[in-house]
């Protein structure tokens, strides 16, 4: 590998950013791309679809054999609220492969015999998340009713590009939520991301289910990151 490739490689992982090094099995040079930097044509599309699978392999595009090593940071899903939900939620979280992170200032719901083994913060959203602050590479689900807890945590997630953001409510408790952010100075534009209610619309009932539901939304926006994009440039 090239001193360059393996220092700009070392780099994304410290800021958390998604590389794939791009090696031309026809000559040996190698080179570094960043999501998002990809080129056009069909090494650009082989790029696009690796990053959003994450899978390594060898490639055909543009007339010549490439091997594209994917290095993708550690999807994080960060769950504001220690509620019944939470508690279905990260146990399939992280078999799903997700580093998890609970934050509830309320110390009733916010303790580690409910979350063993979990990450979990009992301090104020906006408190925690100056110390490890979201990225692009995260998942943010707004969890407790709270307007108190879970704005500020939307903001942020919003703020930071998380990958997937959604939150908990009917559409009227929504149609509230929009007001206050939009009040804050929240973008409408942004505002529009926001997944609510959360979780894929299967009719899910139970806190186990609606877990299930959030889930299946969140997997489904990490593996069709850039998708949206591509296909408004499109049209």
């Amino acid at each position: 590998m090239d001193p360059h490739s393996l220092k700009k490689l070392n780099q994304c992982r410290r800021e958390r950013r998604a590389a794939i090094l791009v090696t031309d099995l026809g000559d040996g040079r190698d080179r570094v791309v960043v999501e998002g930097d990809a080129p056009a044509g069909e090494l650009g599309e082989a790029l696009g679809a690796a990053f959003r699978s994450g899978k390594s392999g060898t490639v055909e595009a543009d007339g010549r054999n490439f091997f594209l090593n994917v290095y993708l940071p550690p999807p994080r899903l960060v769950m504001i609220g220690a509620v019944h939900i939470s508690q279905a939620l990260a146990p399939m979280a992280g078999i799903a492969g997700f580093d998890l992170h609970i934050i509830d200032p309320r110390t009733a719901f916010a303790s580690p015999e409910r979350f063993p083994g979990i990450r979990l913060d009992a301090e104020w959203p906006e408190d925690v998340l100056k110390r490890s602050p979201l990225d692009a590479y995260c998942a943010v689900a707004a969890l407790t009713h709270d307007p108190k807890i879970d704005d500020p945590a939307l903001k942020a997630a919003l703020e930071a590009g998380c990958f997937y953001i959604g939150a908990l409510g009917s559409r009227k408790t929504h149609a509230k939520r929009v007001e206050r952010l939009a009040a804050a100075g929240v973008p409408m534009s942004a505002v529009e991301r926001i997944r609510a209610p959360i979780g894929l619309s299967i009719g899910a009932a139970s806190p186990a289910e609606i877990a299930v539901a959030v889930l299946a939304e969140v997997i489904e926006a990490l593996r069709s990151r850039g998708l949206q994009a591509r296909k408004g440039e499109a049209a």
